[in-house]
């Protein structure tokens, strides 16, 4: 059946600048928030849309990923003639076909998108945190006659992290530099793009032995080729959580500045997430929790401030825990104290730890028995 729009999400890096949180798992599968995962934030965007076909680009440790994601029921998108489908790397009779770029992971797959003979080409990341009507973003392409179309915000941190865009008066863009060294705008692309499907086919086409990533090689490309490429505005919230740094603080903003992302505003534009089919989270008597979030399945019995829980955590007495992100199935024992800290999955901590840091600093099991070893 013929898609006007076809999304393909791109979930296939290790992101290595997480350090040990991807150290076993594909970075879209991280906790968020506590109950959630970044992958959530592509597929309920999709499903809010109304975009129900979209191929997901996998390679590094796919498995809990695919695991979680399963049909795509969670997320309304496990329908019969389209839904989720997952495309992997395979072996063809010109050799195995491994990613080498965002590029070369979407001209692998190009049967895929031929498959629903789409007017549209919509390419995302997995891992990204913001809520958009990707609807809105067709609908300018559209009305420009664009044949390429970044969605762009204003970045006010660290700009050379991005790919920076010039535009003229009426959105085109004139410009593309991949993180420059001295970027010439504050216009950062959000790694969002849509293409006219025939336009993507030229575009990867040309010297596709070599053009492997769409920010460093396909839409310079396409501007030296004269294709209309337009920028789209996009004016909500937008995090790039690419590192330990703006892990943590997209998690804190979920306490400090909720009205940034604005999770609680479920009801008409509702982020979707896997239930944990947990008991309610449980805070024992004179314990103080304060300015924080805990999910499903938690039992607390010390002090917590400023932090964010993910379900299954059993916190001992006598425990504080400030500032700090800790996921699924952790346990704490008696009179630790833990500040900046992001706990990995599954760690037990014996009593009287001490994980006090001065910025936030990933702690897993390997670096909780070599803390015991030494102070034995």
């Amino acid at each position: 059946m013929k898609r006007q729009v076809i999304a393909m999400v791109l979930v296939g890096g290790r992101g290595s600048r997480l350090e040990n949180i991807t150290k076993n798992t594909a970075k879209p599968a991280v906790s968020f928030g506590g109950k959630y995962r970044l992958i959530d934030f592509v597929l309920s965007n999709l499903s809010n849309s109304s975009i129900l076909t979209c191929g997901i680009i996998t390679q590094y440790e796919p498995h809990e990923l695919m695991s979680y994601i399963g049909f795509g029921s969670t997320w309304d998108l496990d329908i019969n003639d389209g839904g989720i489908s997952f495309l992997t790397p395979y072996t063809s009779i010109d050799g195995d076909v491994w990613q080498k770029g965002t590029a070369h992971a979407i001209n692998q797959h190009f049967k895929y998108i031929d498959q629903f003979n789409a007017d549209y080409v919509l390419i995302l990341s997995g891992d990204h945190i913001y809520k958009m009507d990707y609807q809105l973003l067709i609908a300018e392409h559209i009305k420009n006659n664009a044949e390429i179309t970044i969605s762009a915000f204003n970045v006010t941190k660290n700009p050379n992290r991005f790919g920076i865009i010039e535009t003229s008066d009426k959105g085109e863009v004139i410009g593309f530099e991949e993180k420059p060294d001295l970027p010439k705008s504050t216009l950062a692309s959000m790694g969002i793009y849509v293409f006219n499907k025939n336009v993507l086919r030229e575009i990867l086409a040309i010297n596709k032995s070599s053009n492997f990533d769409f920010g460093k090689d396909i839409i310079p490309l396409a501007l030296n080729n004269n294709r209309k490429v337009y920028a789209y505005q996009f004016n909500g919230y937008f995090r790039d959580v690419g590192t330990i740094k703006s892990l943590y603080e997209a998690n804190m903003d979920l306490i400090d500045n909720p009205q940034y992302l604005k999770l609680h505003e479920y009801k008409e534009y509702p982020i979707y997430t896997k239930s944990s089919n947990l008991p309610p989270h449980h805070i024992a008597d004179r314990c103080i929790v304060s300015n924080s979030m805990i999910s499903d399945g938690c039992l607390i019995y010390g002090d917590v401030y400023h932090s964010i829980f993910s379900s299954g955590i059993l916190i001992k007495k006598g425990c504080l825990i400030k500032d700090s992100i800790i996921f699924k199935n952790v346990i704490v024992g008696r009179g630790c104290t833990i500040m900046n800290a992001i706990i990995l999955n599954d760690s037990v901590i014996p009593d009287h730890m001490q994980l006090i840091f001065k910025t936030p600093t990933v702690v897993d099991q390997e670096l909780i028995d070599e803390a015991g070893d030494k102070n034995e």
